[in-house]
């Protein structure tokens, strides 16, 4: 198990850290910002000059999970982790592999009042750390603006007027009766081999395409999924799209494009099939729901936007795809481009 201690820089994770890594039962410390020192070491200035935080690099967010899932199996118990992480696509992408790999994490936000937390800024300037103070000021618009989803997300505790340790004490103690709940993310185990992925692509009346936005992996998708052992994937589509948006389509859908992902490290690629499962009426469309904790969105885009919305290789495959349906035959592609 994780207990992840989020908050803005300043609330207090570090030293709160220490004192609970103390009072639950065989626990470690785990700081990540630890992975953050390694890359800045081992990376080429070039690289690092285009991100503005180390959290921006696929590798940390990556090495972060992996060091975790390495040093409970080595140590197993509880790992207590102070770090700020405010771009809610970033917990996605960690909490979701972590849950992939079968770790809970156990979720809290130390929340002290804006005014107090420039108190403790202040002090530190006074200190000395005039960068670090200057970090923190720089990440308040971002914490603000972060709130929302972290107090639903997580165990919001204030400890503006709480010692570190009476602050670890509430910590130990909502995690050891439940009051700071598992993570409610979907567990989506980590492939061992090349997949078959069946996507179905839906439309409005206004020819729209449905995109969902799944809570476990970073940027939008289609509705689908990973096809099962022994499964067709047409009929995978179509469970999908009745597990992810409660809709039961009245008809197997139409293959639009076959393509092959080829393997990029860590990931294993495979095929991933795109198919039209037709035009939703207003009402249909008025009925979609999110039954899980698998989506936390869904929206009818048109072309245009969703090239701002997808990443490349799928955005190519949409695009083609909707070529398909336009000349009413499928293709096959390759990277996300058809043959020549």
């Amino acid at each position: 198990m994780i207990v992840w201690i989020n908050g803005a820089y300043g609330a207090g994770k570090t030293s709160t850290a220490r004192e609970l890594a103390g009072l639950l039962p065989d626990s470690t410390l785990y700081d990540p910002e630890l992975i953050g020192d390694a890359l800045r070491r081992l990376l080429p200035g070039k690289r690092l000059a285009e991100v503005d935080d180390h959290q921006d690099l696929p590798s940390w967010r990556r090495l972060v999970v992996d060091a975790a899932a390495a040093v409970l199996a080595e140590v197993g118990g509880v790992l207590v982790v102070p770090m700020t992480l405010l771009r809610q696509e970033y917990r996605d992408e960690i909490f979701g592999a972590l849950a992939a790999r079968r770790i809970t994490v156990r979720h809290v936000l130390l929340a002290p009042a804006e005014t107090i937390l420039r108190e403790r800024m202040a002090g530190r300037r006074e200190e000395g750390e005039r960068g670090r103070r200057q970090g923190a000021h720089d990440h308040l618009p971002a914490y603000r603006q972060a709130l929302g989803w972290l107090t639903a997300d997580a165990h919001v505790i204030d400890n503006g007027r709480l010692t570190p340790r009476e602050t670890a004490q509430r910590i130990a103690e909502a995690v050891t009766t439940d009051t700071a709940a598992v993570c409610d993310i979907v567990q989506t185990p980590e492939p061992t081999r090349e997949t078959v992925a069946a996507g179905v692509l839906l439309f409005d009346d206004r020819d729209r395409v449905l995109l969902v936005d799944p809570t476990y992996k970073a940027g939008w998708e289609f509705p689908g999924g990973v096809v099962e052992a022994g499964e067709a994937p047409a009929r995978a589509g179509v469970r999908e799209v009745a597990e992810e948006l409660d809709l039961t389509l009245d008809r197997v859908p139409e293959l639009l494009v076959v393509d092959w992902e080829p393997p990029r490290s860590p990931a294993y690629g495979g095929l991933r099939l795109l198919f039209d499962g037709g035009r939703l009426s207003e009402p249909q469309a008025a009925r979609l729901r999110l039954p899980g904790p698998e989506l936390r969105a869904w929206r009818f885009v048109t072309e245009e936007e969703a090239a701002g919305m997808l990443p490349p290789q799928r955005y190519e495959r949409l695009r083609w795809a909707l070529r398909a349906r336009e000349r009413g035959r499928p293709l096959y592609l390759e990277a996300g481009r058809p043959l020549p």
